[in-house]
């Protein structure tokens, strides 16, 4: 069986067998591809591979310059791929079983101000029709909080204007239900009646993003128009970043865990809880910032009144 062969069967196995994300899918086969190849250059056979093999594949990714989050991925991508393989009898046993998967560091997730998302968003040059576009599309996924991949997959039949609603796809092919701002309703608007229509022509699309050639924008696409308007404004963000400063704007102005969770499709509210950690960042740094603790006009030469 040829590589190209084993892989789409590889695939296919993910979504209807295991089903996967789509972009789930596509992650393991990518990683699936890379350790094929290295096997190749190692004159490693399948049939041969061992726990040990998997070990010097995973050294010469992190060697290679691969964080801890991808080592992780990449194991997990291996104990699927491992699986199809017991199944088609390509292997006796799922030997990637054996590996542990690092325990990736978290880091507090980069936040906008709400100054500088609404900089990002003005910087997009209205006067041009995929401008309108990419404005209503980064308003949506501001307002939404969602991710890349939930944006572009929108699909017209989900998008309820009148009632300000969108039905989102996530992570596991759960749908939630997200509603979004009077900005984003009016962005849409423009964007729907004056944009897509010329875009998409007499061709039936489904998704509610289109490029220049009518055809469903890629992931790939709206990184490529974020960081150019990153650029103008002089930020350094990632479309993600809107996502992760919906969820911190919302708490910073009063919303509970629980309902910001189902906003965001977290399957475990744990995953939600980072995000208090991020407004509890920003509440130390304003207390600091601006309460004058005992710089007071009381002190004098440094000593504070001990009546006061």
């Amino acid at each position: 069986m040829t590589q190209e062969l084993l892989l789409s069967r590889f695939y296919a196995d993910l979504i209807s067998v295991e089903r996967r994300s789509e972009l789930t899918a596509l992650t393991y086969c990518e990683c699936s591809k890379i350790f094929f190849n290295w096997l190749s250059s190692e004159r490693v056979k399948l049939a041969d591979v061992s726990v040990n093999v998997l070990m010097y594949f995973l050294l010469w990714r992190r060697t290679g310059g691969i964080d801890e989050l991808t080592i992780a991925k990449d194991i997990s991508a291996l104990r699927s791929l491992g699986e199809y393989l017991v199944r088609c009898g390509m292997w006796i046993e799922n030997v990637a079983q054996l590996l542990e998967r690092p325990h990736a560091s978290h880091s507090l997730p980069k936040v906008l101000s709400i100054s500088q998302v609404d900089n990002i968003l003005s910087s997009i040059d209205t006067t041009k029709p995929l401008g309108v576009r990419d404005r209503a599309l980064f308003e949506l996924i501001y307002s939404c909080g969602l991710r890349v991949s939930e944006a572009v997959s929108l699909k017209i039949e989900n998008l309820h204007l009148n009632e300000r609603i969108v039905i989102v796809c996530g992570k596991g092919d759960k749908e939630r239900m997200v509603p979004f701002g009077e900005e984003a309703f009016l962005k849409l608007s423009d964007y729907l009646e004056h944009v897509r229509p010329s875009l998409v022509g007499k061709r039936v699309v489904n998704e509610v993003f289109v490029n220049y050639r009518g055809e469903p924008i890629s992931r790939k696409g709206v990184w490529k128009r974020f960081k150019e308007f990153n650029a103008i404004c002089g930020i350094d963000a990632k479309v993600h970043t809107l996502r992760h400063s919906f969820a911190t704007h919302l708490l910073a102005g009063g919303m509970d865990l629980r309902s910001v969770q189902e906003l965001l499709g977290h399957a475990d509210l744990s995953t939600t809880t980072i995000y208090t950690h991020v407004e509890n960042r920003f509440l130390r740094e304003g207390h600091k910032k601006y309460f004058p603790g005992h710089k007071s006009s009381n002190s004098e030469n440094g000593k504070i009144d001990s009546d006061v």
